[in-house]
């Protein structure tokens, strides 16, 4: 794929959003790194040797759309997270906040862009999902379920648009060293639930065990995307750190219940039928 048009990153004031619009510009791209206020980006700007703007973007408000005319590629990570909570425990309100912006906020942006990337062809819509998706991981319902549901809207759009010269890559990230990621360690809401605190506990542990440890630094995060979006006759889904990638191929291998007795089974075993985890027993690794 050639370099010659503009990529617009959605959510980029921080984290991979934040990489992602840096490498982008380093490359070659005419870069618009867009978020909600400009001015948490202010510095963007001058921390790439490529050309880079700033504009203000709301996903969940289609009147702050701007899409330009030379739009190449499209990256779709503006995302919110809420607390890791048990589905009995978890609040609707925050299931329909996640979906307004992490599951329409991305259909709302690609419909918009769409005309313009097939006048720009080849380009590119690059969606971030989550590897999440691809293991049983216990409270993370609510946001797991709008990421899946982002990469089944992948699916149907590639066949849409291929005729159009526009390719869909999904990046399922793992453990990324962002903002989002620091506030989901330590002690979790589900940790306060009665029937799951144990379980929470040693999910937990295992998260410190075995993710914890390969977490990813976004820059490094960012040339895997990058190269995923060059990357003309991949496949659509990549993982762009040591966790997801891993997961990917376990996946890519593996049946439903092979998955599940590699991820969700690990913690089910270790528990009695109240919930609680067994005395003196320990579970492999989650992921």
């Amino acid at each position: 794929m050639d370099i010659r048009g503009v990529a617009l990153v959605t959510g980029a004031s921080r984290g991979i959003g934040r990489a992602i619009a840096l490498e982008l510009a380093n490359r070659g791209w005419d870069t618009i790194a867009t978020m909600r206020d400009p001015i948490d980006g202010r510095q963007l700007s001058q921390e790439t040797s490529g050309h880079l703007t700033l504009r203000h973007l709301d996903v969940t408000d289609p009147s702050s759309y701007e899409i330009p005319d030379e739009l190449q590629v499209l990256v779709n990570n503006a995302g919110i997270d809420t607390d890791y909570l048990p589905v009995e425990h978890s609040s609707i309100g925050d299931w329909r906040l996640l979906f307004e912006t992490n599951v329409l906020g991305v259909v709302g942006m690609t419909k918009a862009a769409i005309p313009m990337l097939r006048a720009n062809q080849p380009s590119v819509v690059c969606n971030i999902t989550s590897s999440s998706i691809l293991a049983c991981v216990p409270f993370y319902s609510a946001y797991r379920a709008n990421k899946a549901a982002v990469s089944a809207f992948n699916e149907s759009l590639r066949v849409e648009v291929a005729a159009s010269g526009i390719r869909v890559v999904e990046i399922l990230p793992g453990p990324i060293d962002t903002d989002m990621f620091q506030l989901s360690t330590g002690e979790q809401a589900a940790d306060r639930c009665d029937h799951y605190r144990e379980l929470a506990e040693e999910a937990g542990r295992l998260r410190r065990e075995y993710a914890d440890p390969q977490v990813a630094d976004p820059a490094d995060a960012a040339v895997l995307i990058a190269d995923a979006i060059l990357d003309e006759t991949g496949p659509m889904r990549y993982g762009c750190d040591p966790l997801s990638i891993a997961l990917l191929d376990l996946w890519r291998q593996s049946d439903d219940e092979t998955v599940f007795s590699l991820t969700g089974r690990s913690i089910l075993d270790q528990t009695d039928s109240a919930g609680r985890i067994r005395t003196n027993e320990k579970s492999g690794p989650l992921f």
